[in-house]
């Protein structure tokens, strides 16, 4: 037997002692990210689940034939919930353009695949949409084009960069977080290989007009695609009425939703489903021309983890459909509280008519400054608390318009326990930051530029062109950047819990008066600096 270097159990005391320092991942107090159903025997199930597949390789489902049946069950459960064993009416694909989009084989039966994790389910239904057009346009020199939202997720910016496809963004009202179908209507062409609509969107958990959009994407066979990765397997469950927004709507061509969201399995799992056997066989990539095995990939990945999978075909079977409608019973009872108590506390206000079990809270305008409670601010304060909100910067839209600058709640069941301790912190949070002015961050800027060799005229050059010492100087002047990682290549990484100061507003701050290009560039060499490893030092 190999003897191993170190014993087993002080290598786990070490990821233990690790994970102490991130945020807690139950309990309820990190509002995003998470996704806590408050049932340890669940996480129990789901963890023996994975366990027993650990070593299969999903790339390959006829080797592993336990790949291919908890797939086909999984896909089958959220085709099921979703509406896609409905048939499509005479307007949706399937019928009318058909043939074009690929939707006509199986009478536009609705197929899908498990991927990992939204990401990958919105790339995959932007591949397939490109792929689709261009088989349409056989030689045509032109750039497909993806219609969304402003608000659509940056999983699609993502894809866009990734796959050649313009994304031209609609604004949203700023009240309402909407876009509206006219808007959408003005947009469309014959260059338009997807639209994209979400239910609801991230930043401020409206939901799109996806009926409507439909009622006219369908009969000029443009692909809509649903993007329910956050809150679909929530909205499914719905204890409210809501308007028709999954694959029961005609023209709806596909649909992604996690299960590692509000199917409470662990990361990474997510289900893309599609209108029509011929569209979702774009989706895949197959080869021949090697000699080595045949490589048939329904997803990004080649070989790929069975455990996601069987954690969540496990939670499936554990919770029923009954277990899912409980669950989210307790997160929309909860969602509603906390937009009491939102809307209780003087200078603070709900964004729109959020839909699902996540809401974003803006600075109520209306009152006078000195009542006024700046959202970014209230989330420091919060986090101070123990309480983890995410901060949202603001956004000037193509038309002028600005989005307002927010702070985004993520519910789930077991904040409904968490309410009697969150709902006073949250109130003691806005009461210490009520009055103090938002953080400017043109004022920061100017302050950050003066400690600068060349000053503001070198931060506007820094723009363009940045290696990665001069990025890390960069961001060791702004204070995101522990001392050891900032203009030192030789020294290593950032200590994770030194990346970032104690408070996030002035951060935001930054990254709304910075030019995004260079905001980017600062963030990936952050991101990359924080993971970088150290020096080897033989024991």
């Amino acid at each position: 037997m190999t003897a191993f270097r170190r014993p087993p159990a002080d290598i786990l005391a070490d990821i233990e002692a690790l994970r102490a320092a991130d945020a807690p991942t139950h309990g309820g107090r990190v509002l995003s990210y998470v996704y806590d159903a408050g049932l340890p025997q669940l996480d129990a199930l789901a963890a023996d689940a994975a366990r027993l597949v650990q070593p299969v390789n999903g790339l390959d489902p006829t080797t592993f034939t336990s790949v291919a049946a908890m797939e086909s069950s999984v896909v089958g459960f959220a085709r099921r919930v979703f509406h896609g064993e409905d048939e499509p009416g005479a307007d949706g694909p399937g019928v009318d353009g058909a043939d074009r989009h690929g939707t006509a084989e199986g009478g536009g039966v609705v197929v899908g695949s498990v991927t990992s994790g939204g990401t990958e389910s919105c790339l995959l239904a932007v591949k397939t949409a490109r792929d689709v057009w261009r088989e349409a346009r056989l030689g045509t020199p032109r750039t497909p084009r993806i219609v969304a939202p402003t608000t659509v997720h940056a999983a699609f910016h993502k894809a866009a960069h990734y796959f050649g496809l313009a994304l031209d963004l609609v604004p949203v009202d700023p009240e309402t977080g909407a876009p509206s179908v006219a808007a959408i209507e003005e947009r469309l062409g014959d260059d338009v290989a997807l639209v994209v609509l979400s239910a609801p969107s991230y930043p401020f958990a409206s939901l799109d007009p996806i009926a409507d959009v439909a009622a006219i994407t369908g009969p000029r066979a443009i692909a809509l695609h649903v993007d329910a990765c956050i809150g679909g397997f929530a909205l499914a469950f719905w204890p409210h009425d809501l308007p028709a927004w999954d694959l029961a709507v005609p023209g709806v061509t596909s649909l992604s939703a996690d299960l590692h969201k509000y199917g409470y399995a662990p990361k990474g799992v997510s289900v893309l489903l599609t209108r029509g056997r011929d569209r979702q066989r774009h989706q895949y990539f197959a080869t021949t021309e090697w000699p080595g095995y045949p490589v048939v990939n329904a997803t990004m990945a080649g070989s790929r983890p069975a455990g996601p999978l069987a954690a969540a075909w496990a939670i499936i079977e554990a919770l029923g459909e009954p277990g899912f409608a409980e669950l989210t019973a307790r997160a929309a009872r909860a969602t509603t509280a906390l937009r009491d108590v939102v809307g209780g506390i003087d200078g603070l206000r709900v964004v729109g008519a959020p839909t699902g079990p996540l809401l974003a809270v803006a600075t109520d305008d209306e009152v006078p400054p000195d009542r006024r409670v700046d959202p970014h601010h209230w989330a420091d304060a919060a986090r101070a608390a123990g309480w983890h909100l995410q901060l949202q910067p603001g956004l000037q839209q193509s038309d002028g318009t600005r989005l307002p600058h927010t702070t985004h709640l993520t519910v789930t069941p077991v904040t409904e326990a968490a309410l009697p301790e969150l709902a006073p912190a949250l109130v003691a949070a806005a009461d210490a930051v009520r009055g103090v002015p938002r953080v400017d961050g043109a004022e920061v800027l100017a302050a950050m530029a003066a400690q600068l060799p060349g000053g503001a005229a070198a931060l506007a050059a820094a723009s363009d062109g940045l290696d990665s010492d001069a990025a890390a100087a960069l961001l060791g002047a702004f204070g995101l950047l522990g001392g050891s990682g900032a203009g030192d290549a030789d020294a290593g990484g950032a200590d994770a819990g030194d990346a970032l100061p104690d408070r996030l507003a002035p951060v935001l701050a930054l990254v709304e008066a910075l030019p995004a290009p260079l905001t980017e560039r600062l963030l990936v060499e952050l991101l990359a600096r924080v993971v970088e490893p150290r020096p080897f030092r033989p024991e």
